[in-house]
């Protein structure tokens, strides 16, 4: 295995783990039984990667094939469900995390289209659609109107400014440097535009 696809696969494995936790914050805010939870955590992990897959018709889709995925999901639930009486504002906790996911699986997202060819604005596309898909079912299922629609937030803008910056800088930095500071760009992009309350203009 190269550096490359070592690095690519470290990424994805905390991006899995980090929209697990933010799909189990979101179930508990929602008080469902643990059986509940774990399907939430599921979706919001795998729900994007899953389209992407389909989209480029990499099927079987990832976690049909690796059930590592699975394993990493279920281990996160459960260490999550047993530290979560420390966690003080479950709301935050779960921006944070779902912020983290965000940037992870964009990138990642990105990759898989650059190794099928696809070209930079499409390869954009693709990363917000791993990026945000987990996030809209996991929402659609717990009854609220997904993140990725809401006026008062910005979502998938912030996946696109960060693959923007990711084909800008690779050039220049690197494939591994990019990836990290377009992680870092979409992380810290969604978290301080809900924290300021960012958002694109209404209808």
């Amino acid at each position: 295995m190269t550096s490359l696809a070592t690095f690519s696969s470290v990424i994805e494995v905390l991006g899995i783990i980090a929209f697990a936790m933010s799909g189990v914050f979101a179930a508990l805010e929602k008080k469902l039984d643990v059986f509940g939870v774990l399907v939430i955590a599921f979706v919001t992990s795998v729900g994007g990667g899953t389209l992407r897959d389909v989209l480029i018709g990499a099927t079987p889709v990832g976690w049909l094939k690796d059930t590592h995925t699975l394993q990493i999901i279920l281990a996160t639930t459960v260490v999550t469900l047993l530290l979560r009486k420390r966690i003080g504002n479950v709301e935050t906790t779960l921006m944070v995390f779902d912020a983290l996911g965000l940037g992870l699986f964009t990138v990642i997202g990105i990759q898989k289209g650059i190794a099928v060819g696809l070209s930079p604005g499409v390869c954009v596309a693709l990363g917000t659609i791993t990026g945000c898909f987990g996030g809209v079912v996991r929402d659609m299922m717990l009854n609220h109107i997904p993140r990725l629609f809401h006026v008062k937030e910005l979502y998938a803008t912030t996946c696109i400014v960060g693959g923007t910056v990711y084909f800008l800088l690779s050039g220049v930095l690197g494939v591994e440097a990019a990836q990290v500071v377009a992680i870092l760009v979409i992380s810290s992009f969604r978290i301080v535009s809900y924290l300021r309350k960012w958002h694109l203009p209404g209808l």
